[in-house]
């Protein structure tokens, strides 16, 4: 794949139409030699043979079926085939008819208009209709910044997907941090406003510095180291990255996915001040709070000395206030309590408490009482029952249980045989007895 810029050079043009004719000197000779000599006024080619040597010529020729075109749009239209444009050098006077078919115009990162610097990929391609060659465009991107500002969209929106932006990621900054880092050139003069910055606000605090190149094409990867160093420290509690204003070329480190990653796996919180009124950078979207120069960065990370005196004062007077205004709603309260003890004489409360609590006891003694004695006339009656019902004592008052020698007892003279032995249980002892006569007569009344 080959880069055109502008028009082709003299010479590689020169080299590009010698190949073009040779390759059709070839082809010609190769099919005289299949044939009789021809006389050329009396064998001419047709316009199509000559066009489709030209068209072969040029699908034969790698260098023009992918290669990148930069020019500038002259001229651009949209018809229902697609869209047409004149691709001129943005030098020289040459140009070339360019023509991007509708089915690839959705792929287009950008459509051409006149006057635009554009920067095309396609191939080159004959129109036999007006034996002219064209460009066949696939897609068209800005030249120059424009270039470069779609790289960094493009570059933005992947991260972006990634998360690497979400504020819900981002890092609260200490309120009074003991340890801070800063990320800069140890000659920049970002470094020297922070630590102007730190020597007025808080001169006791320890600032670490951990030395990185901040321009340049080694400025990514040393930024990057320099964040990990403070990060195996482990000192500090926050981290300022900081550079001075410079020229957008200047500060193209901080759009380097290497920072931008190295912000985001950063432990500690990060605090960006880069630059002064330019658009925020990656860095900036990647970092948990970001300002627009190191002085405000330095600002927002380092507290103010006299300030925290004069809050801590403050914090000392508001105490103070709380305490005393808590002592009296205390004693406030201890007076309502004096005065309600006046007023209900607690030493006759707690006499007439005391007569209650006695008759309260008088009361449950009583209820103890009749609750035994109503226990003790039930137990009397149960037991009296039990001794009716005690077949001993009915035994004992001169009947006799009759069971048969299975140990079934005998209810009825129906069940018994002559010759059955039977055993019978008296009130004191029992007996063996031989049944020799069943009578089935009236039962008779028996009293208890």
């Amino acid at each position: 794949m080959k880069k055109i810029e502008g028009g082709l050079e003299d010479q590689e043009a020169r080299a590009l139409l010698t190949n073009l004719v040779a390759n059709i000197r070839d082809r010609q000779s190769t099919e005289q030699l299949d044939s009789e000599p021809a006389d050329p006024e009396l064998d001419p080619i047709s316009i199509d043979q000559l066009t489709n040597y030209i068209e072969q010529a040029l699908l034969e020729t790698p260098e023009l079926q992918q290669v990148w075109v930069s020019g500038e749009v002259s001229s651009a239209s949209t018809h229902p085939s697609g869209i047409y444009f004149t691709l001129k050098d943005r030098i020289g006077k040459a140009s070339v008819p360019a023509v991007v078919w509708k089915s690839q115009i959705s792929e287009l990162e950008i459509h051409p208009q006149p006057g635009m610097q554009i920067l095309a990929f396609g191939r080159i391609s004959v129109y036999a209709p007006h034996g002219k060659y064209q460009f066949q465009v696939q897609q068209v991107l800005p030249l120059g910044e424009g270039l470069q500002a779609l790289k960094l969209q493009r570059l933005k929106q992947r991260l972006a997907a990634e998360g690497l932006f979400d504020q819900d990621r981002k890092q609260l900054l200490p309120a009074h941090p003991r340890t801070i880092a800063v990320v800069t050139s140890a000659t920049a003069a970002a470094w020297g406003d922070i630590q102007r910055v730190w020597r007025s606000r808080y001169p006791g605090m320890l600032v670490l510095l951990s030395p990185a190149t901040v321009q340049g094409e080694s400025a990514p990867q040393s930024i990057e180291r320099a964040i990990n160093r403070v990060t195996i420290d482990g000192r500090a509690e926050v981290l300022i990255l900081a550079r001075g204003g410079g020229a957008i070329e200047d500060l193209s480190c901080f759009n380097s996915e290497i920072v931008v990653r190295a912000i985001a796996d950063c432990s500690i919180p990060v605090v960006t001040g880069i630059g002064h009124e330019r658009d925020e950078s990656l860095a900036d979207l990647a970092a948990d709070v970001y300002a627009a120069t190191p002085t405000t960065a330095a600002a927002i990370v380092i507290p103010d000395l006299e300030n925290l005196i004069d809050e801590h004062l403050e914090r000392i007077d508001r105490v103070k206030a709380t305490i005393q205004r808590v002592l009296i709603d205390r004693q406030n309260q201890l007076n309502q309590l004096r005065i309600r003890c006046d007023r209900i004489q607690p030493d006759r409360q707690l006499a007439l408490e005391q007569v209650r609590l006695k008759q309260l006891q008088q009361r449950l003694r009583r209820a103890i009482t009749a609750k035994l004695e109503f226990a003790q006339q039930a137990h009397l009656h149960l037991r009296e029952r039990s001794q009716a019902l005690d077949p001993q004592l009915v035994l004992q008052r001169g009947y006799a249980l009759v069971r048969q020698n299975s140990g079934e007892i005998v209810r009825d003279s129906h069940h018994l045989e002559i010759g059955a032995e039977l055993s019978i249980k008296l009130g004191t002892g029992q007996a063996k007895v031989t049944v020799i006569e069943i009578n089935h007569g009236q039962k008779e009344r028996v009293e208890l």
